[in-house]
C-alpha cells in the first residue's frame, strides 16, 4: 500500500494553506488625520470591516487614525503615489489644486445640512474629474458639522477679532483671519489641542465634533453656533490599486462606500447636537452671534466668494448653477 510521511502531509497543508483565499488577501493601508474616537474615523472604521464583510475576506484595509501614518496634508499624496492605498482627506485642504476642493468652505454658501447636500452633488462630478486625471478615485464624502467661532473673550463683532491668533487650517479659514485682521496660525486637527493649551491658538472656527475631540473647553470659554458652512472628508482610492481587485471586490468596495456615506451623513447630523450639549455640559458659554457679529462675517463670506468664483472659472459657474437651481 502507498504510504505517505508526516513531513508531506505537513508540507501539503501547508501548500493549501499558502493557496487558500486569506493568505491570498489583499491588505491595503488606510491613513485618517482624526482621532479613534471621532464620528469620521468610527465611520471609517465600520466601512472598512464592511468591506471586508462585503469581499469575503478578500480585501482588508487598516486604518491608521490620529495622522498616526500620514499627515492631514500628506495623504492625498499618499494614495497618488502608492505609498497608501485609500486615504481620507479634508477637501478644502486640495483647494490649491483646484478651487472646486473649496466649495464647501464658501462661508454661508451652504449651511445646513440640505444645502450640504445639494452642493456636494453639484460639485462632485467636477471633483472626479479632476481626481481621475491624478489616478485617484473618489469613493464617498461626509460632512462635518456647521463650523463655529471658538474664543476665550466675547466676539460681539468682526472687530473684536482683530490681532486674535486665529487657527487656520485651510485657504479659506486663513482667509477670514486676513480680512479680519486676527493674526492666522496653521495648526491641523492633530495639532490643535496642544496649540489650545499652550497659547499658540486665542481662537479658531471648527465643528462641534472637533471642540469635543480636543476638550475646547479647558482652554476656550466661548462658542458662537454661526453654522458658517459644513466641510466635507473625502475617502479617495488609488486607481492602480482598485484596478488590482478582481470585479466582485470592487463591487464591495464601492456598496460598502455607499453605505458608509449614508450612515455617515446621518451621524454627522445626529450628533451635532450632542456635542453642542457636552459642551455645554463642561461651562461653555453657547450661543448665537450677535446681528453685528453675523452681518460682519456675511460680508467676509460674500469676498470669499467673489474670490472663489473667480479662481473657480467655468466648473465653478456651472457647480453655482447646479446648486441654485
Amino acid at each position: 500500500m502507498f504510504s505517505v510521511s508526516r513531513n508531506a502531509v505537513l508540507g501539503l497543508a501547508a501548500l493549501a494553506l499558502a493557496a487558500s483565499p486569506a493568505a491570498a488577501q489583499t491588505k491595503w493601508n488606510f491613513p485618517s488625520a482624526y482621532p479613534a474616537t471621532n464620528f469620521h474615523t468610527e465611520n471609517l472604521a465600520q466601512f472598512a470591516k464592511d468591506v471586508e464583510k462585503e469581499s469575503g475576506g478578500k480585501l482588508s484595509l487598516t486604518l491608521h487614525p490620529g495622522a498616526s501614518l500620514f499627515k492631514a496634508p500628506e495623504i492625498k499624496r499618499a494614495v497618488q503615489t502608492g505609498q497608501a492605498e485609500i486615504g481620507e482627506v479634508l477637501s478644502s485642504l486640495l483647494e490649491n489644486e483646484d478651487p472646486i476642493f473649496g466649495v464647501d468652505v464658501v462661508p454661508f454658501l451652504a449651511s445646513s445640512y440640505p444645502e450640504s447636500r445639494k452642493l456636494y452633488a453639484a460639485a462632485k462630478p467636477f471633483m472626479q474629474k479632476k481626481l481621475e486625471s491624478q489616478g485617484i478615485i473618489l469613493l464617498y464624502a461626509v460632512p462635518w458639522q456647521p463650523q463655529g467661532i471658538y474664543a476665550k473673550k466675547d466676539i460681539n463683532s468682526v472687530n473684536d477679532m482683530k490681532g486674535l491668533k486665529w487657527r487656520a487650517y485651510n485657504r479659506g479659514t486663513t482667509r477670514i483671519a486676513e480680512l479680519a485682521g486676527a493674526q492666522a496660525v496653521t495648526v491641523q486637527q492633530a495639532e490643535l489641542a496642544q496649540a489650545l493649551a499652550t497659547g499658540v491658538v486665542e481662537s479658531f472656527m471648527t465643528s462641534s465634533a472637533t471642540g469635543v475631540d480636543t476638550k475646547a473647553w479647558e482652554t476656550m470659554t466661548h462658542f458662537y453656533d454661526v453654522q458658517a458652512w459644513l466641510p466635507y472628508n473625502i475617502v479617495i482610492v488609488s486607481k492602480a490599486a482598485f484596478d488590482k481587485l478582481d470585479k466582485a471586490t470592487q463591487d464591495a468596495v464601492r456598496k460598502a462606500a455607499a453605505t458608509a456615506e449614508t450612515r455617515g451623513w446621518k451621524a454627522s447630523e445626529d450628533k451635532n447636537a450632542g456635542f453642542i450639549n457636552t459642551m455645554k455640559q463642561n461651562k461653555m458659554k453657547v450661543q448665537a452671534p450677535s446681528a453685528e457679529l453675523k452681518a460682519g462675517l456675511t460680508k467676509i463670506g460674500n469676498t470669499l466668494a467673489e474670490e472663489w468664483s473667480k479662481r473657480a472659472g467655468a466648473d465653478g459657474e456651472a457647480v453655482l448653477k447646479a446648486f441654485k437651481k
